[in-house]
């Protein structure tokens, strides 16, 4: 369905550059980086592999039979209990990179202050290796094979033997993704904990079927000459004329589409809710050369809100034009966002910015612990320091937050100032958004009016996407693969039930629809594939494990 479409190729950068930063900070990639080898015929032949005081010289031939079958040879049996899957994983995962966008990654992207920083960190794992060296590394490598994987990276280095210190690159790879792997660890503790007993809820119809309503869909556009913005978006309108029921607007995260989550436009629709998902304009086809420091303008966290204010006020105006009469309920709007469209739907509900505690983060945190909404929220350090409470538009009554990457750009406060009710999906195998620190921190913050987490076990970051409608390139070559086949089919049948009950809550039909906002109903919806779980605040045993993960966390950094 994506063949020919225009809106594919104009994102491919940005998708491509995505993959690129998340695979350069996956545990397996780091640690893989540091026992690779050359095989080519100029490559080394030996690895010193250093362990305090020992040392074990080993044939590359040995580390590339290991990288393809697993096998563990005798002169790394030292190193055996070390050789994970993650390690393999490391060894044999290959990103493909066009030629085209070699010189900007290895340049551009590893040349940034943030970039600099990961090579300095990754440096002392290969004595003998400079920055620069690893640097050159990585450019030749995409440049000779189109791709990068470890292997290639050390086939590029002209060294002949490669020292490698295991004890400091275990440090290093322990490191990285921490929020990420301590949510995938803590999983079955999550699923129990989370867990409510079961009671008996009656609800005598289907909220995940399509409702009665034939739903129409228009495509328009809308220029915010001040700031100089083109606004795409799709209005989906039910042939009703009741126009009691609030206007839904569908925020997408980073370079998605209005497409998004058009699933859950039509059957809200259907329902009888107008339903308008906007697009913002591309930041990676309108900032040039994108790096680690500059995945999005800082200006962009000001600006996706004012999208939505924009836009608000466009549909007003509308509702006056013939035949739009009065389709739009402008002055009570419920809004679902995705990952940093969670973050424009909660800043417009109240949330503050903490650009202190931000900046605070950013510049003291270890480079390798950032998952990749971190990254992203980084970005907005370089905002000015002023009040941004102006970002609050009344309009906005309700907030659903799909995977949100929230975890640092509100600090610990600025959440308390949300004014409406609250929903926040969450999923366990989200190594772009991890749930922990981006989701179920935050939502200790959000007060209660009322609040609701909605968890998912097994899921990743895009399983809840549309299928049909978004570009699968963003989701190719992760080191966790995104989920968004027929097995998360359970998950959007779900999550079409729950958000028409929240967003239901707004209408007369809020009392029919309560019983499934209940976790009793939500868990009945689970299948071996997708656990699900529903909660309006989290357990004692949740809350002591932040404790304990924080302490653990803080004892590795000081490594």
């Amino acid at each position: 369905m994506n063949q020919g479409n225009p809106l594919k190729a104009k994102h491919s950068r940005a998708f491509r550059t995505q993959r690129t930063l998340r695979q350069l900070i996956g545990t397996g990639f780091t640690i893989g980086l540091v026992l690779a080898a050359q095989t080519s015929a100029s490559a080394a032949e030996k690895l010193v592999l250093k362990f305090g005081p020992f040392s074990q010289t080993v044939n590359v031939a040995d580390i590339d039979r290991y990288a393809q079958t697993g096998e563990v040879p005798n002169n790394l049996r030292l190193f055996k209990p070390f050789l994970s899957n993650s390690i393999r994983r490391g060894l044999t995962a290959r990103l493909n990179v066009e030629p085209s966008l070699a010189q900007q990654f290895a340049v551009d992207m590893l040349k940034s202050p943030s970039g600099k920083k990961l090579l300095d960190t990754i440096q002392p794992a290969l004595p003998g290796l400079t920055p620069d060296l690893i640097q050159a590394g990585v450019g030749l490598a995409i440049n000779q094979f189109n791709g990068l994987d470890a292997m290639g990276v050390l086939k590029a280095i002209p060294k002949d033997t490669i020292t490698v210190d295991v004890s400091k690159a275990i440090g290093i790879a322990s490191k990285v993704n921490w929020s990420y792997w301590r949510t995938q660890a803590m999983s079955t503790v999550l699923q129990d904990s989370l867990k409510v007993d079961a009671v008996d809820v009656k609800v005598d119809f289907d909220p995940a079927a399509a409702g009665q309503y034939e739903v129409r869909q228009t495509a328009m556009s809308r220029r915010d000459a001040k700031r100089k913005r083109e606004i795409d978006f799709d209005i989906y309108r039910p042939n009703t004329d009741a126009t009691d029921k609030p206007l839904v607007m569908i925020a997408p995260g980073y370079e998605a589409d209005k497409k998004f989550l058009s699933y859950l436009a039509q059957h809200l629709a259907s329902h009888g809710f107008t339903v308008v998902a906007l697009q913002h304009p591309s930041v990676a086809t309108s900032q040039g050369n994108i790096t680690l420091d500059k995945l999005i303008p800082a200006a962009e966290f000001l600006d996706r809100p004012r999208d939505v204010s924009f836009l608000l006020d466009e549909l007003a105006q509308l509702n006056q034009t013939n035949g739009w009469e009065d389709s739009f309920n402008t002055e009570k709007v419920a809004i679902i966002g995705h990952s940093l469209g969670g973050y424009t739907a909660l800043t417009l509900a109240g949330a503050s910015l903490r650009l202190d505690q931000l900046r605070n983060f950013c510049e003291n945190s270890n480079v390798l612990e950032r998952v990749p909404a971190d990254w992203l929220q980084c970005n907005a350090t370089k905002l000015p320091n002023k009040r941004t409470a102006r970002l609050r538009d009344n309009r906005i009554v309700q907030v659903m937050a799909l995977n949100p990457a929230i975890g640092k750009i509100f600090g610990s406060t600025g959440l308390a100032n949300v004014k409406t009710p609250s929903l926040v999906f969450s999923s366990s195998e989200d190594s772009l958004a991890p749930a922990l620190s981006q989701q179920f921190q935050p939502f200790t913050q959000l007060p209660d009016k009322p609040k609701y987490l909605f968890t998912a076990i097994g899921p990743t970051h895009l399983s809840v996407s549309d299928p049909e409608n978004f570009s699968g390139a963003i989701a190719e070559g992760t080191l966790v693969k995104e989920k968004r086949g027929p097995e998360m089919a359970v998950l959007r049948q779900a999550m079409r039930g729950v958000s028409l009950a929240f967003v239901s809550q707004l209408t007369t039909e809020a009392k029919r629809f309560e019983p499934v906002l209940t976790p009793g109903y939500v868990q009945s919806q689970s299948s071996n594939s997708v656990i699900l779980r529903f909660n309006q605040e989290l357990p004692q045993s949740v809350t002591q494990l932040f404790q304990v993960t924080a302490k653990l966390q803080a004892q590795f950094n000081q490594n």
